[in-house]
């Protein structure tokens, strides 16, 4: 029984795991479940494993497998045909279903007619698998020649220039930021005469002047004996 044996029941997990993923990315139906297991137990009998040297397929005959006629489940391929007429269709577009048994070839399945059949005369299409094959349907969906009724209202926005009130430009007159504001104005306070002729011999010498009479500042401002001329005596200047 497999429930009792925790090989084979691990085995059936694979095998069912593997069908399921092939079945996903088919346009066949479920009823075809069967040809996939069978595909899936081949694929597990040829590949290699790190656990063992060898596979079961080249214990069982003696040879490595080849991989070179292997196919994706569900491809698509132009199958030729023996048909009386001879102006029909020398091919038929069918699906590749597995690989027969101790026969070389193919099992397709053919659509239109709803058969499976064997052959080895046959033309693979390259499938894209990236792409959903819930986007192929809408695409044909949409190219359909029935005529198709949109629904969806489109909103467009309306610009209305009446009525819009125009904005007045400021006139005011921009600045840069003053950065070093407080270290001009420092520099400046700091500029201040320390002596009557620095007060004499600046440019605004006649503000300076009116300052000292109105204000009676004129002794804070005393002359000094220079260093470098030790002759020089030490007078004091009154007005």
């Amino acid at each position: 029984m497999p429930q009792l044996n925790r090989v084979a029941e691990r085995r059936n997990r694979t095998l069912l795991d593997i069908v399921r993923s092939m079945m996903s990315f088919t346009e066949l139906p479920s009823s075809f479940w069967g040809y996939a297991l069978e595909m899936a137990a081949k694929l597990l009998n040829i590949a290699p494993s790190k656990m063992v040297p060898q596979t079961p397929y080249e214990i069982w005959h003696g040879k490595p497998a080849s991989y070179k006629y292997l196919r994706v489940l569900g491809s698509p391929a132009y199958v030729k045909r023996l048909v009386g007429d001879k102006l029909n269709s020398r091919s038929s577009l069918c699906r590749f279903i597995g690989y027969p048994k101790e026969i070389t070839g193919y099992y397709f399945y053919d659509p239109a007619e709803q058969k499976v059949f064997i052959s080895r005369n046959a033309v693979f299409l390259k499938k894209d698998f990236s792409s959903d094959n819930r986007c192929d349907e809408v695409l044909i969906e949409e190219s359909s020649e029935e005529p198709h009724h949109d629904n969806t209202i489109s909103f467009e926005p309306s610009v209305h220039t009446d009525g819009v009130p125009i904005l007045r430009r400021s006139t005011r007159e921009s600045r840069a930021p003053e950065r070093y504001g407080f270290v001009g104005l420092t520099s400046q306070l700091d500029n201040d005469p320390k002596t009557y002729g620095e007060a004499m011999s600046d440019i605004d010498s006649d503000k300076w002047l009116e300052a000292m009479k109105s204000k009676n500042r004129l002794d804070g401002f005393k002359s000094s004996l220079d260093p470098r001329r030790p002759t020089q005596r030490r007078q004091t200047c009154r007005v």
